[in-house]
């Protein structure tokens, strides 16, 4: 996943006072190597980010892969599902 091209899909999909690409001095998204900081002076749904990147994941055919957790109250953290070889579901049948 590229850093720099999630930061570009969420500069075009955020909506602020009802249109996208409009962030001006009221949204800052900052880039540091893995992690982005968005900054908002308006009130910014946490929920509305969570949705954007499981749209960007979607997208990017990613969405098998990885998932947005909730590390703390105000920041979310890209993580791998946890996959093992066992069968959780297994049913037996006795006729």
């Amino acid at each position: 996943m590229d850093a720099a091209d999630f930061e570009s899909y969420l500069r075009e999909r955020i909506k602020v006072n009802g249109k996208t690409g409009n962030l001006g001095n009221n949204v800052i998204l900052e880039l540091q190597k893995t992690k982005m900081c968005l900054t908002a002076d308006i009130p910014f749904s946490k929920r509305y980010l969570k949705y954007l990147t499981k749209k960007y994941l979607k997208k990017q055919s990613l969405r098998d892969w990885l998932r947005v957790v909730a590390i703390s109250k105000d920041s979310y953290e890209l993580r791998y599902f946890q996959i093992t070889g066992e069968e959780s579901g297994h049913s037996t049948d006795e006729e």
